[in-house]
C-alpha cells in the first residue's frame, strides 16, 4: 500500500531537494528521454523559470504526438451537499448553516436530461459529500444505474471506498473514480481534516490502491493547491502516479490540480499559486509522463484555460454547477466553490475549435465494459 511507500519520504528533504535544484539539473532533465521523480522535481524548481518557453514547447509537442489536436470535455453533477466530514477549506463542511440536500432519483433523471440540453456531453462526473449513511454505495449506484441510458462514460468523486464496493460499481458502469488526497503533508493533514472519515490520512491514500485492485478502468489523482507548499505536494503525487503505475499498470490516470477559491466557510488558502507556476506544474507534469491525462476544471479563467489548452491540458469540464441539482431541481443552492469559468457549452466549443482543437464528447463507450 502506498502509505508504507510514504513512510519512506520525508517531507522536509523533499522541500530542501526541490529547492536545491540547479540550472544543470534541469537542462539535465530537459534532454532526458525518460523521466524519473528527481528530474520533475528540477522541471518544478525555481530554477527551472528561466526555462518555461523551452518547457511549454515540449509539453505541447508531446501533448500533439499522444493526444492529437483534441479536447475531452466533461461535466460534474453534484448529487448532495451531505456530509458527515469537517474540513475546514470546504463549502460543504458539517458545521456550516446551509440546507443539505440529498437529489432523490427523479430529481437526478430531470438532471441527467437538463445536461443533455447545454450539449452533446456523454462523460459525467458524478459528485457527493461523504455521507455514507444517505447517500453511500447503494445511492451513488443507483444513480450510475439511472445514468447509463444518457451518457457512455461514468466517473465519480465521492469518499473512499472498500474494493469490493468498487468492484461492486463497476458493474453498474462506473469507469472512473477521482479522489483528491488534497495534501500529502501527513503531520499537518489532521489540521485541515480534524473530524470524520476524511481525518483518517491512511484510509485516504491507500484508496487508490483499492481502485487499482477493483479493476477501475480510470484513476484521476490531484493536490488541493493553497495547503501547503505546492511543489511538495506534486513531487509526492508524482511518487504516487509512478506507483500506481507500476502496481496498477492496466489502468489508466489522470491529475488535476485545483486552485483554492472562495468558499461558504471563508477558509483563506495558505499558499497562492500564480498562473505562470499553474502553467510551470503543467508542463513539467507533461514532460514527466507523456501519457497522464491532465485535467483543468471551471475553478481556472477562460482566458488561462484557453491559453493552456494547446500547452499540454487534455480534458476540461465545461458548463459546471457545484451546487446539488444545480443544472435544473436547485439552481440558486449552495456551491461547494466558485466556478471561474462561467462560459456556455457553445462558447466553449467555439474557442477550441478557434485555437484549432477538436472537442471530443465521447472517448469511451459501455460496450468496453462487456467481456
Amino acid at each position: 500500500m502506498f502509505s508504507e511507500e510514504l513512510e519512506k519520504i520525508a517531507w522536509s528533504q523533499t522541500t530542501d531537494a526541490i529547492y536545491s535544484k540547479t540550472d544543470a539539473d534541469v537542462k539535465r532533465a530537459l534532454g532526458k528521454e525518460n523521466l524519473n521523480v528527481e528530474d520533475f522535481m528540477a522541471l518544478i524548481s525555481p530554477a527551472a523559470t528561466p526555462y518555461l518557453e523551452t518547457m511549454a514547447l515540449l509539453s505541447q509537442q508531446y501533448t500533439l504526438q499522444r493526444f492529437g489536436k483534441t479536447m475531452s470535455l466533461y461535466i460534474p453533477l453534484y448529487l448532495t451537499n451531505s456530509c458527515k466530514n469537517f474540513c475546514v477549506y470546504c463549502g460543504f463542511n458539517h458545521n456550516n448553516p446551509m440546507q443539505r440536500v440529498i437529489l432523490t432519483e427523479e430529481e437526478i433523471l430531470n438532471e441527467y436530461r437538463a445536461i443533455k440540453k447545454l450539449g452533446p456531453f456523454q462523460n459525467l462526473l458524478l459528485v457527493t459529500g461523504e455521507n455514507p449513511v444517505a447517500a453511500g454505495v447503494p445511492y451513488i449506484e443507483k444513480a450510475l444505474q439511472l445514468a447509463k441510458p444518457f451518457f457512455s462514460n461514468l466517473q465519480i468523486e465521492v469518499m473512499p471506498l472498500k474494493t469490493e464496493e468498487y468492484q461492486r460499481l463497476t458493474k453498474s458502469g462506473l469507469n472512473g473514480v477521482i479522489c483528491f488526497q488534497e495534501t500529502y503533508h501527513k503531520a499537518n493533514y489532521k489540521t485541515y481534516h480534524p473530524k470524520g472519515m476524511k481525518s483518517k490520512f491512511d484510509w485516504r491514500v491507500n484508496a487508490f490502491d483499492r481502485m487499482g485492485k477493483a479493476g477501475v478502468h480510470k484513476i484521476g489523482m490531484g493536490v488541493l493547491i493553497g495547503l501547503e507548499d505546492w511543489r511538495t505536494d506534486v513531487t509526492f503525487l508524482a511518487y504516487h502516479l509512478r506507483y500506481l503505475q507500476k502496481n496498477y499498470w492496466k489502468t489508466k490516470y489522470s491529475v488535476n490540480f485545483p486552485r483554492m477559491r472562495p468558499s461558504e466557510g471563508g477558509f483563506q488558502p495558505n499558499v497562492i499559486m500564480t498562473d505562470k507556476e499553474l502553467a510551470q506544474l503543467t508542463f513539467a507534469l507533461r514532460i514527466f509522463d507523456r501519457d497522464v491525462d491532465i485535467s483543468y476544471s471551471t475553478r481556472e479563467s477562460s482566458e488561462f484555460r484557453n491559453h493552456m489548452a494547446t500547452l499540454g491540458v487534455t480534458t476540461m469540464s465545461a458548463a459546471s454547477k457545484t451546487e446539488p441539482g444545480g443544472y435544473f431541481t436547485y439552481p440558486e443552492a449552495l456551491e461547494q466553490f466558485s466556478v471561474n469559468d462561467c462560459r456556455t457549452v457553445n462558447q466553449i466549443e467555439k474557442d477550441l475549435k478557434e485555437l484549432g482543437l477538436d472537442p471530443v464528447w465521447k472517448d469511451w463507450d459501455q460496450v468496453f465494459d462487456y467481456k
